[in-house]
């Protein structure tokens, strides 16, 4: 419900804090698939915030912070999301 009054007032920006944390997967990759058609076809920029690697691999720039500070940085370019999602798994792995 949040999301769809996001997106009724057409803003300039979206954010999300842990959008579809309380989502079933087919409701969370309904709406990650939104966000990215938004981005997409109105050119409005999402900034999310997740802890979770699927989510974030439907982003096409993603920042690592840890303890304040921006760790790392990847960039999703022509990889397809099920490779980023593997290269965010990777980098989590060896981000301590």
């Amino acid at each position: 419900m949040a999301a769809a009054r996001a997106l009724v007032s057409k803003p300039a920006i979206l954010f999300g804090d842990e959008p579809t944390g309380a989502l079933d997967s087919n409701s969370a990759r309904d709406l990650l698939e939104m966000l990215t058609a938004v981005n997409h076809d109105q050119q409005v920029p999402v900034l999310l915030v997740t802890h979770d690697p699927f989510s974030a691999s439907y982003c096409q720039r993603i920042l690592f912070i840890k303890d304040g500070q921006i760790g790392q940085t990847l960039h999703r370019e022509d990889r397809t999301q099920q490779a980023f999602y593997q290269e965010i798994l990777d980098t989590l792995g060896t981000f301590n």
